[in-house]
């Protein structure tokens, strides 16, 4: 068996293999990996419980750790999407700028520091954290919205950085790329490459990402917002009311790593075989899914239609 420095060395060699943009990849593997090991057990042992176990304390601790993992998985989206924005040059095969590693890094480095600041507001006292209406999680006060300015202002700042701005981000730049892709490969003239289904594909790359950020955020956004202005009606809803929302929030951990792995293979021009175990983790399920993704010169016939992205 090797030994422990030689195992490190070859998890070293493999994670310097990584390009910039696929940080972000692993980066947003990271938040699913932790919010499944720092919130799901509390959450499933409060379920078999039939109330919340720790009381105020793991309540704050369960927000706290929520935050944190949300916003960066929200805030990881959206740079992943500006960042390929920014790569897709015009015509796309030639690039327009390379991310460089340290510089992908440093923003990972701000993201985090991003969504630390806005998970240690509550605890300082702007807004509160409170438990959710099933009882079995907790996050933002919602129904604290008309208590005091204190509240109120915090969540709409909340809901404006770090729900709406992300949303609009990850919709624009990505039908922003099928727009560049669009220009570019009409201006292109060449016998060599098929283009007839390169627009068709970019395109459905930008609605699957963008219409799943939708459909996974958009319900939660909502029912909290109706809490906001009905929280004296809040107890007379059905409990599946408000834990589906919850449920469909989560729900993008588990479909955005078959996005990418998708339509990221076809970009792949230099040997490496890289495995990659992603933990994406439902609000109440574990998946654990193992990418064999091989890297290798392909056959032109076999990439014909392939986008070439340039990174």
């Amino acid at each position: 068996m090797p030994d422990s420095s030689s195992t490190s060395t070859h998890a070293t060699r493999r994670f310097d293999s990584l390009s910039a943009p696929e940080l972000l990849t692993v980066n947003l593997a990271i938040t699913d990996i932790g919010m499944a090991l720092s919130m799901y057990p509390l959450s499933i042992a409060s379920a078999f419980n039939h109330a919340w176990i720790g009381g105020d304390t793991s309540c704050l601790y369960y927000g706290l750790m929520g935050m944190i993992f949300s916003i960066t998985s929200i805030t990881t989206l959206a740079v992943m999407g500006l960042a390929r924005y920014l790569v897709t040059g015009s015509p796309p095969m030639k690039g327009s700028m390379k991310l460089q590693r340290r510089t992908i890094g440093l923003v990972i480095g701000v993201i985090w520091l991003y969504a630390g600041l806005w998970s240690l507001f509550p605890l300082v006292g702007w807004g509160s954290y409170g438990p959710e209406p099933f009882g079995l999680a907790c996050s933002v006060d919602w129904t604290g919205y008309w208590e005091s300015l204190n509240h109120s202002t915090f969540i709409m700042s909340l809901s404006i950085l770090c729900t709406f701005l992300p949303c609009l981000t990850i919709l624009f730049t990505y039908f922003g790329i099928a727009w560049k892709l669009h220009r570019a490969y009409q201006s292109v003239q060449s016998n060599d490459f098929q283009y007839g289904n390169i627009e068709k594909k970019i395109t459905l790359m930008a609605v699957m990402i963008s219409s799943g950020f939708l459909i996974a955020w958009t319900p939660y956004v909502a029912v909290s917002f109706w809490s906001m202005f009905h929280s004296q009606e809040q107890g007379r809803m059905a409990p599946f009311v408000t834990l589906l929302p919850c449920l469909f929030a989560k729900s993008s951990t588990v479909y955005n790593p078959f996005i990418y792995f998708l339509f990221q293979r076809c970009s792949g021009h230099k040997p490496l075989r890289l495995r990659r175990r992603i933990f994406c983790c439902s609000h109440g399920a574990a998946v654990e899914m193992i990418f064999d993704w091989i890297q290798v010169k392909p056959h032109p016939q076999s990439t014909e239609n392939c986008p070439s992205f340039p990174f």
